[in-house]
């Protein structure tokens, strides 16, 4: 009995188990540097550049929303511009009762959550296609109701009071600083959702929702959540759009464009990663300032450039350097490691 003690105790010593690989630390660190750079950003470039950013940035969070949604939940929406429009025009309506409008974003946050609990509701009774089509008719009739209050613009929209007295510099720095903290917030709150047990909740939905739920997993409960988060999130992202812009147009606030960019990035980045996002958004934001004076041509390269990853590359551009290198940025699972010879 004590050789075999020994030699348990001898294997367990010589296997080290961890969250996060040890080029993941590494990576963290250049993150972090990273992401302090960019907050210094505003002081070291011209306005144009920073006002261009906040694109990249809202791109970053609506992507991660839907890649939270999709990749690990297993919703595929098509929907989700209902909660960029509810939450910019909830900046809007905030800011008509005399709400700061950068506090005015936190607001819309909440107020995407609380729609998104009755209309979670009506789309969670669908499954699969007729979920992704739902969830787009939910969408149209948000923008329908919105279209019908006259206080908010009508089908002509609305200009944002409250950011008129500030110094237009001082503007753009609040609301790059603004997006770049959505972006932030965005990835790491997918990052700590999925560490925990929501996140293996989540991915057994996925994989396989009658087997999750015969395994004690609460599946109305685990899509419920992360349903709330990605709205929460796309509301968050709305209110920047609005606070960028000055204005809100129903038409495009509530396009469907919108879902198509979520799509674009994340099947290009790669789906289920919390890399994809980002690595996607900055693909798809090189090519909208190179293409982007080419007309109609631009959006035949963005769909050619869909089809061939969806073809050959079904994991993405950062399912390709995972295989490659085994790199891991945001690690949420475990990594295993034998110290000495086997």
């Amino acid at each position: 009995m004590s050789l075999t003690r020994a030699v348990t105790e001898r294997a367990a010593a010589a296997v080290d188990v961890s969250r996060a690989a040890r080029s993941s630390k590494v990576a963290g660190l250049v993150l972090a540097a990273i992401a302090v750079l960019l907050a210094a950003l505003p002081f070291l470039v011209f306005a144009d550049v920073t006002d261009t950013m906040v694109n990249l940035f809202v791109l970053v969070a609506l992507a991660s929303m839907w890649n939270l949604l999709a990749g690990f939940g297993g919703l595929v929406s098509v929907g989700q511009q209902a909660y960029i429009g509810i939450g910019a025009y909830s900046v809007i309506a905030f800011a008509d009762l005399g709400v700061q409008p950068y506090l005015a974003v936190l607001l819309a946050a909440v107020t995407c959550a609380i729609f998104a609990v009755p209309t979670s509701w009506l789309a969670f009774r669908l499954r699969g296609d007729y979920f992704a089509v739902g969830t787009w008719v939910i969408a149209e009739v948000y923008r329908l109701l919105v279209v019908r209050v006259s206080s908010l613009g009508g089908a002509s929209g609305k200009s944002l009071t409250g950011l008129s007295g500030l110094d237009q510099t001082l503007r753009g720095a609040l609301t790059y600083w603004v997006a770049l903290g959505l972006a932030l917030a965005s990835i790491a709150g997918c990052y700590l959702l999925l560490r925990g047990r929501l996140g293996l909740s989540l991915m057994a939905v996925r994989d396989e929702e009658t087997a999750a739920g015969s395994a004690g997993i609460d599946v109305r409960r685990a899509k419920l959540l992360v349903y709330l988060v990605s709205a929460v999130g796309c509301g968050a992202a709305g209110g920047v759009i609005t606070v960028s812009s000055l204005s809100v147009n129903p038409d495009a606030i509530f396009s469907v464009q919108w879902s198509a960019y979520m799509i674009f990035i994340v099947v290009i980045g790669g789906i289920g990663f919390i890399e994809g996002p980002l690595l996607g958004a900055l693909v798809f934001f090189a090519l909208q300032q190179l293409l982007a004076d080419y007309g109609s041509w631009y959006l035949i390269v963005l769909g050619a450039i869909g089809m061939a990853a969806a073809l050959w590359l079904p994991r993405g551009l950062w399912g390709l350097i995972r295989d490659r290198t085994g790199v891991s940025l945001f690690p949420v699972g475990y990594f295993v490691r034998r110290e000495g010879p086997r």
